[in-house]
């Protein structure tokens, strides 16, 4: 049972005994799980490379992870990393200091992108987009040069409904960050294990947990970022219809081509009486049936 304590990973340690804690943390470790099955991240003996800033999501991504694999559910090896972007103030000793005691293989890498992205961005303008590139190129060198094949993200599932909407409303497009996919160069895979946990569940587990989080001052002090408009608009209908957002997630997991407006991905031009019948695929280009 997950809740034995006899044979508990030692990120779990100290863990609150209540029946509200335990359901919590069986949820999120079936939801991660869940979509480690769905979308097929694993690759028996292959080496992960996990991403840690230091927030809630990161911890909480690195504690299920080391759970599954201390059960015997996850055969690949764990190799957890933080990237110092070098932003002032930040406490470089926290997480090299709990990845020791916590028995955790772990890589510290220090590069000064913060000074790049703060000279290159005009005043006013936000910060993730280079900021973001910058982090995303380092990871992939460091996963290379430790041999992982791929790069583990905490991006959960608001994470991901946010970016939709975000495309949505400033791109003019209908995407956002999938649970797996392969880098530009082909090499690596970028895996999201969180997309179908909830950010409250995150937040919950890390706080009961009482990791030591580290808040982001850079892309979090920014006020009037597209995303944070997004979160609210989110949260306001979250509020006024409770699991709107659980709807909109498996709304993402059930797209039908036909009933959309893009000629790429739908042969409109050949669509007719006796030909393909609307909400099937066979209107589907070969290679998306």
């Amino acid at each position: 049972m997950l809740d034995d304590l006899d044979d508990i990973h030692p990120l779990f340690h100290g863990a609150p005994t209540s029946t509200e804690f335990k359901k919590l943390r069986k949820r999120i470790v079936r939801e991660t799980r869940e979509a480690i099955e769905t979308y097929g991240m694993v690759n028996r003996g292959d080496r992960w490379l996990v991403c840690l800033s230091g927030g809630k999501d990161s911890y909480t991504l690195l504690a299920v992870l080391h759970e599954l694999k201390w059960r015997g559910l996850l055969p690949v090896d764990l190799l957890a990393c933080n990237l110092d972007q070098g932003q002032p103030g930040f406490p470089a000793t926290v997480l090299p200091e709990f990845l020791t005691q916590m028995g955790v293989p772990h890589r510290i890498e220090y590069q000064d992108t913060y000074s790049i992205v703060v000279d290159k961005v005009p005043q006013g303008r936000t910060y993730c987009s280079l900021c973001s590139r910058l982090r995303r190129g380092n990871l992939y060198r460091i996963a290379r040069e430790e041999g992982c094949t791929a790069v583990v993200l905490g991006h959960h599932r608001d994470d991901i409904l946010e970016t939709f909407f975000m495309n949505l409303f400033h791109g003019g497009r209908l995407a956002t960050m999938p649970p797996k996919l392969v880098n530009e160069d082909g090499d690596l895979m970028v895996l999201r294990p969180l997309s179908f946990v909830a950010e409250q569940d995150c937040e919950k587990f890390a706080r009961s947990m009482n990791y030591p989080i580290i808040p982001c001052d850079l892309c979090g002090s920014q006020e009037g970022l597209q995303r944070m408009q997004v979160k609210k608009l989110l949260d306001d209908w979250e509020s006024r219809t409770p699991g709107r957002r659980n709807v909109m997630f498996r709304a993402l997991q059930n797209v039908r081509p036909s009933h959309l407006a893009d000629p790429a991905i739908f042969d409109f031009l050949n669509l007719a009486p006796g030909a393909a019948q609307p909400g099937t695929d066979e209107g589907l280009p070969p290679a998306l049936r």
